[in-house]
């Protein structure tokens, strides 16, 4: 696997163990020529950062509703490297390159088997439910991201 990205002029590295949650390619996915439509795998990796904070025990919704808060992306630096085809089985990793108050930084791939896919560096800020400006995020959510970030990189 993959442990650094590249974007224009800086070098970066995930510290975080990746989370990795599983994707079947379907025929909707694919385009004319049968491969996957590259747009669909900004929703392969939108599908696993959902299932990642899940797995830390939080969900969106509930935080709209108790928090006011929401999680939008703000950029996406992505590079196609292989295709992939109707039936592949994939996995899409997430992990935490960088933490701050209302953003978050992640490295995901979409591999299949040890063949990388696809790469990505996305940046997620939170942003107020009311207003869309960003705000802090939870400080429960940002506690444990930081707890787990911090751990991997010591």
């Amino acid at each position: 696997m993959v442990t650094a990205a590249r974007n224009a002029d800086t070098a970066v590295k995930p510290v975080s163990q990746p989370f990795s949650w599983p994707i079947r390619v379907y025929y909707e996915d694919t385009d004319a020529g049968g491969v996957v439509f590259y747009a669909n795998y900004l929703g392969f990796m939108e599908r696993a950062r959902t299932e990642w904070l899940r797995a830390l025990g939080f969900e969106q919704p509930e935080m709209a509703a108790t928090d006011g808060v929401l999680f939008v992306v703000h950029a996406v630096n992505i590079k196609y490297l292989k295709p992939s085809r109707f039936n592949d089985s994939l996995q899409v990793t997430v992990e935490v390159v960088n933490v701050g108050g209302s953003r978050i930084r992640f490295l995901q791939q979409v591999l299949r088997g040890n063949e990388e896919i696809a790469r990505a560096e996305i940046e997620v800020v939170c942003v107020s439910s009311d207003t869309f400006r960003p705000v802090r995020m939870p400080d429960a959510l940002h506690t444990t991201i930081e707890k787990r970030w911090n751990e991997k990189r010591e």
